[in-house]
């Protein structure tokens, strides 16, 4: 076991308080988003808008009594902020390379979204600012060890297609996609006019997978306002269900075939039944509702999904109903749902039933080949 070592897809990074303000035109920065200690802890400041480094993003290697604590940067582990000292705990873990969705940025870029709506100059500046801190600062410190993953502006298709190859040129290998656009006040995917296809294109063009985290749309589900919030976390990643069905049942894999999508900390569990279910209403229904798709949605999976687990029993017991070259890892460092320093361990509890080439792929390879990524370092050989 301690041989294992695996690719995580799914990690978190704090973006240090230079990140911004070190990039963004001195007339902008000001406004451009900037870090302010407050005993009741650190806030990021964009354009009047406040918002508040939430303590769960930093609870790895905290007691659990801790984790609703207030967060400062200055009590944070640096390997949080700083891609160099992240790496030791990475060896720890086994961890050869890692794929990390920004904190304050938003996992598809809200923020700046929000900040469009009122200043688009400075909302494009901000976003390409922490883009070009992934491709020349975070990735750049060890090369080998990260995957380089931008934000795009989705409040303008156009402009994010030029995104999508300004940073294909730095390095980038996948693009932080929302899960439901339309829950942050932007066209849905089903846009009759297509007026996401000049995205879709230019990340099919450059090879960059659609990474959709639970929670993207800066929306979860609830059952009712006064539920315990422990209802909240337990439902969370229903997220990814409704992205899948979105995807499976929207045609864009039939006119664009090499596009690929990935759908993070959702587990995999879930997965059969929503294929079987999507199949289901394909054949039972497109004759009277229609359908956009050409063919049953389980037969696009193969070429254009992939789900992601952390700690998954049930889905890892039922891994060949979705594909094992359909599945890769995640630890979620440093959130709380995350598996650091055992993440061999847990991960084993689901998948070590798989033979030793199915795990190279599940643990690794997966990634290596959609993200078209050489991990070098730990474990490299």
């Amino acid at each position: 076991m301690s041989e294992l070592t695996l690719i995580s897809v799914d990690d978190h990074l704090h973006e240090p308080p230079e990140t911004f303000s070190s990039r963004l035109p001195e007339r902008l920065r000001e406004r451009g988003p900037r870090l302010e200690p407050r005993p009741e802890g650190d806030v990021w400041v964009f354009d009047g808008d406040e918002h508040p480094v939430h303590p769960l993003t930093a609870s790895a290697g905290r007691p659990q009594a801790e984790w609703g604590t207030p967060a400062h940067y200055s009590e944070m582990r640096p390997a949080f902020y700083d891609p160099v000292a992240r790496l030791a705990d990475m060896d720890e873990d086994g961890v050869v390379a890692s794929l990390c969705f920004p904190s304050f940025s938003g996992f598809s870029g809200t923020p700046f979204i929000r900040c469009a709506e009122r200043d688009p100059e400075l909302a494009l500046l901000s976003l390409q600012a922490y883009n070009d801190f992934v491709c020349e600062e975070w990735a750049a410190a060890a090369p080998g060890r990260y995957i380089p993953l931008v934000l795009l502006p989705l409040w303008d298709q156009v402009a994010s297609a030029a995104e999508v190859e300004r940073t294909a040129a730095m390095g980038a290998k996948a693009i932080a996609f929302s899960e439901n656009p339309f829950r942050q006040g932007l066209p849905s995917i089903h846009d009759a006019d297509r007026v996401w296809d000049p995205v879709l294109a230019a990340a099919q063009a450059a090879e960059m997978p659609l990474c959709m985290h639970i929670g993207s749309s800066s929306h979860v589900p609830k059952t009712a306002p006064d539920a315990p919030r422990m209802i909240d976390f337990a439902i969370t990643p229903l997220n990814a269900t409704y992205a899948l069905a979105d995807w499976l049942l929207s045609g864009h894999f039939d006119r664009f075939p090499g596009l690929v999508t990935c759908y993070s900390e959702g587990g995999i569990g879930w997965m059969p039944w929503v294929i079987e279910r999507c199949d289901h209403t394909w054949e039972r229904h497109r004759g009277w509702v229609g359908s956009p798709v050409e063919r049953p949605p389980s037969q696009y999976v193969a070429d254009h999904v992939l789900g992601c687990l952390i700690d998954d029993r049930f889905g890892g017991r039922n891994i060949d109903e979705v594909g094992v070259r359909n599945v890769m890892v995640e630890t979620d460092y440093p959130h709380p749902d995350g598996s650091w320093p055992n993440s061999r361990q847990q991960l084993l509890k689901s998948v070590g039933h798989l033979d030793e080439d199915e795990l190279a792929l599940v643990c690794r390879g997966n990634a290596e080949r959609v993200f078209r990524f050489t991990a070098s370092g730990l474990g490299a050989r």
